[in-house]
């Protein structure tokens, strides 16, 4: 006789959940939230009324669902929490960045012929770190040195070996005692104020160049942006922009002729080198100064953006792809945890690297005195003390993620009222009347195996119609433009 197939628990679990009577209507439902990894599920009503004579014309009770609830998508950003909705998240912030670039979604597609820059702001070092070396398709040494010195702890200087991309020593010091945690960690902690300093700073830089005021400045020009926060492999955020110049109104308005791209180059330039944000004094200890202030670090690239596919150029396209990847990253890409940690004692049994680690636990360290209690490094932890948003944009780049998700919502509505034969609300014809209560979140038992299956194929069937409809970029040689300034060589 033959044996018996044995499964895996995960397996069995999820047989089991199909044998359940309510599991066609509970995978409808996730289909519908794109495949979710922890979907929220909701209890309640929904009511839709004649408007002129209080008819009811339609009525939905999660009561009546098999289930007894209804899921929707948790909606949250980070691919490290849920794939699903982090790539409709990606979807949405690539057409913001494109339309930004290209017009559409209420931007003029003369907006295109704007000036704009992609620019990466790094920060300075805070020691030498392993590297990964690259030149003309060859790997380098990490950091050759002829003489091998040591440091002060007795821990060499240089390193000799070939380190590839995702070698994990990439980004770890070389010597942990020399390496300036303290600095490195309020440097993240004060990095959205530094970003908020220079784009106030750029108006003042140009208008000074052009010798006129300020006030004469914003009758002829407006700076738009539009901005993501990148992890590098030692901890640090670096920033990413899109920085385009439109005339007084707003991408709608032509800037004028003196405007260029050079005079653009210059200006960032010098309002990097000039921008610093103060903080408290640090206590010394022996791992670098007592820093007093914040700036960017000496590496800065800042290159022209081209409506091309021309692989020696910086196309639009690429741009945006890339500012979007990295919107659905966070701190863990740096080899951390996606997830707050509520105490130090916690931080030994996290699944991170040392570097990291050293790191958190320089967040609590930080945040028990006096001068930096003010500063949620507890809270920010996680982040390796970072505390602001990961993407932002000025008001008038483009659309908002917002609109992108409402015009996404009259959708899918539309949608429905059209099976179910009710008339357009815009017409004033009909009110809806709703009350939900919150149910719970994530999947139950021998769930996840259904929501994943049910992602992948909803991910293969968009990526046939893309390629279909148009074929993905190839990100390989932007990728590998950007490498130097993703990990600068600072020692």
């Amino acid at each position: 006789m033959s044996e018996a197939p044995s499964f895996s628990p995960d397996i069995l679990a999820a047989m089991q959940r199909a044998a359940m009577p309510d599991f066609d209507r509970w995978q409808r439902m996730v289909y519908a939230t794109g495949g979710c990894a922890q979907p929220v599920r909701l209890h309640g009503e929904r009511i839709t009324l004649d408007a002129g004579t209080g008819e009811v014309l339609d009525v939905y009770r999660t009561a009546d669902e098999p289930t007894g609830f209804l899921l929707t998508a948790c909606g949250n950003r980070r691919a490290s929490r849920c794939p699903a909705c982090s790539a409709t998240y990606k979807d949405d912030t690539y057409h913001l960045i494109i339309s930004g670039l290209r017009g559409g979604k209420g931007v003029p597609e003369d907006v295109s012929g704007h000036p704009r820059v992609f620019a990466t702001f790094t920060a300075p070092s805070f020691g030498t770190v392993h590297a990964h070396r690259e030149k003309g398709g060859k790997t380098l040494p990490c950091r050759p040195r002829r003489d091998r010195p040591v440091c002060a702890h007795g821990q060499p200087e240089g390193c000799g070996l070939r380190h590839d991309r995702d070698d994990p020593q990439v980004g770890q010091p070389l010597c942990v005692s020399c390496y300036d945690y303290q600095g490195a960690v309020l440097w993240n902690a004060h990095a959205g104020r530094l970003w908020q300093e220079f784009t106030k700073t750029v108006p003042g830089v140009f208008a000074r160049m052009l010798g006129v005021s300020r006030v004469e400045l914003r009758r002829t020009l407006r700076l738009s942006y539009a901005k993501v926060a990148e992890y590098q492999s030692r901890g640090l955020v670096h920033f990413h922009a899109v920085i385009r110049l439109d005339g007084p109104e707003g991408p709608a308005d032509q800037p004028p002729d003196w405007a260029t791209l050079s005079l653009l180059d210059d200006v960032i330039h010098e309002a990097a080198h000039q921008v610093s944000v103060s903080m408290p004094d640090r206590p010394g200890t022996g791992n670098g100064p007592p820093s007093t202030v914040v700036r960017w670090g000496d590496q800065l690239d800042v290159r022209p953006i081209y409506v091309s596919t021309d692989l020696d150029e910086m196309s639009d396209q690429r741009v945006a792809a890339y500012v979007a990847k990295y919107a659905t990253k966070g701190a863990e890409s740096a080899g951390t945890v996606d997830r707050p940690v509520r105490h130090p004692r916690d931080v030994a049994f996290l699944k991170v690297n040392e570097h990291a680690r050293r790191m958190i636990y320089t967040c609590f360290a930080l945040a028990d005195l006096p001068e930096y209690r003010e500063i949620p490094l507890r809270q920010w932890s996680h982040m390796l003390g970072y505390r602001g948003h990961f993407s932002t944009k000025s008001r008038h780049y483009s659309t908002t993620l917002g609109a992108l998700r409402r015009t996404r919502a009259d959708y899918r509505a539309e949608q429905a009222r059209m099976i179910l034969g009710l008339p357009d609300p815009v017409a004033g014809k009909t009110l809806t009347v709703s009350e939900w209560h919150y149910g719970g979140s994530g999947h139950r038992h021998g769930e996840p195996f259904w929501a994943e299956l049910a992602r992948q194929r909803i991910t293969t069937a968009r990526r046939m119609t893309r390629e279909r409809e148009q074929p993905d970029p190839d990100y390989g040689m932007f990728r590998d433009q950007v490498t130097a300034v993703s990990e600068p060589d600072l020692d």
